[in-house]
């Protein structure tokens, strides 16, 4: 069953899932070096400050690596395959299901633009990422 494989939030992870189930996208960032950060953690890794806090980011990303899944477990057979490594905007990188476009390697060229969009699994509302529209 698939909520059986769904994130459980703690203390520390409760505002990003809140965020998403929101539809927004927060990571936390560093109020002395000012850089975004995730996974979620009590301090700043990269200068070890306890003065963090939660900001949304622009949700706009980079598709960094991915592997396409033909084999999904029992009870994912809708999920998307494509299992992905993103860089967002703002640094932070996330491993994240890219959706909306075929899964296969010509559409899915490294540093495809992508922007957040948010879906419903098992109960847990997990942000997953798409291609951007090209502008006119």
């Amino acid at each position: 069953m698939i909520e059986d494989f769904m994130p459980k939030p703690t203390p520390e992870t409760a505002p990003y899932w809140d965020a998403a189930k929101a539809g927004e996208l927060r990571v936390q960032q560093c109020g002395a070096c000012g850089r975004h950060y995730f996974y979620p953690r009590p301090f700043c890794r990269y200068c070890a400050s306890p003065d963090v806090a939660w900001v949304t980011v622009s949700g706009r990303a980079r598709l960094v690596s991915y592997v396409i899944n033909r084999r999904p477990m029992p009870g994912f057979e809708s999920v998307s395959p494509v299992i992905a490594l993103v860089e967002l905007d703002e640094g932070p990188r996330l491993m994240t299901n890219v959706v909306g476009v075929e899964p296969t390697p010509e559409n899915l060229p490294l540093d495809l633009r992508l922007r957040v969009t948010f879906e419903e699994r098992g109960g847990t509302v997990l942000p997953v990422f798409q291609p951007e529209e090209e502008s006119a």
